[in-house]
């Protein structure tokens, strides 16, 4: 068995005095989609923050081979860390394109050939971006500012796509959106560790998930057995996650 890209043993982190994560231990192989769900508070959006030293954490996380215990953000950003964050934080005086050219400095600063090119990867993905290339960020709708702050992240090809929330505050038509392109993300290779509320979403894109619930890992497993998981359905999939767990047992 390959060796996982990411292999994260008692990673505990807080704020203050106030420890949100406890010991958490999982692993995502490269090519993998792996979701960690949990209800508000659970300290997911922790978890990404502590992968990227966006706060201080303890714990070994060891990512493609090298252990990250003294790793500034910056460098894990050019080890291939990217993280998409719940707020997207986009330049909203800047246009678009421009925004993504940002994304690129890893791969401008590792001097890689032609890494402008990834823009047109990115415009084949989110055509309307490419429609509005020139437009200011900030003057996107909620859909667009997301779509643009995934491809800002793919902008640097990074190893390791970190999604955090990216259905947050989207209306249905742009979350089948989002999560379509993260089907197409890994269907082309990308690994992702994809933080998630929309329990039913995340689960049907994911190949391995998690449930994160006060700080510990309370359950895990291939995503498709966890939306059968009579537990999962009662609290996160409601009455539609029972009726389709009855549907593909009558299959």
């Amino acid at each position: 068995m390959a060796a996982p890209l990411l292999e994260v043993t008692d990673l505990q982190a807080g704020y203050g005095r106030a420890e949100v994560l406890s010991g958490l231990r999982f692993g995502l192989a490269a090519g993998q989609v792996v979701t960690i769900i949990g209800p508000n508070g659970a300290g997911k959006s922790t978890t990404l923050n502590a992968l990227m030293n966006v706060i201080a954490a303890r714990g070994r996380i060891v990512f493609d081979g090298q252990d990250l215990a003294d790793a500034t953000l910056e460098e894990r950003v050019m080890r291939g860390l990217a993280l998409v964050p719940e707020k997207r934080e986009l330049f909203g005086t800047m246009p678009v394109q421009d925004n993504l050219i940002l994304g690129g400095y890893r791969s401008m600063k590792l001097r890689v050939p032609n890494w402008q090119r990834e823009i047109e990867r990115v415009y084949t993905l989110f055509p309307r971006l490419k429609e509005r290339r020139a437009q200011l960020a900030g003057t996107l709708s909620g859909g667009e500012r997301q779509m643009l702050a995934v491809g800002r992240a793919l902008m640097s090809s990074p190893k390791l796509l970190m999604l955090d929330e990216p259905s947050l505050g989207l209306a249905p038509l742009i979350v089948r959106e989002i999560f379509r392109i993260i089907q197409q993300l890994r269907d082309q290779g990308t690994s992702i560790l994809l933080v998630e509320q929309n329990a039913r979403a995340a689960l049907e894109v994911a190949d391995h998930g998690y449930v994160l619930e006060t700080g510990s890992i309370v359950l895990e497993g291939p995503a498709a057995e966890l939306a059968r998981d009579p537990r999962v359905i009662d609290t996160y999939l409601g009455a539609a996650g029972k009726t389709s767990a009855s549907h593909a047992a009558e299959r």
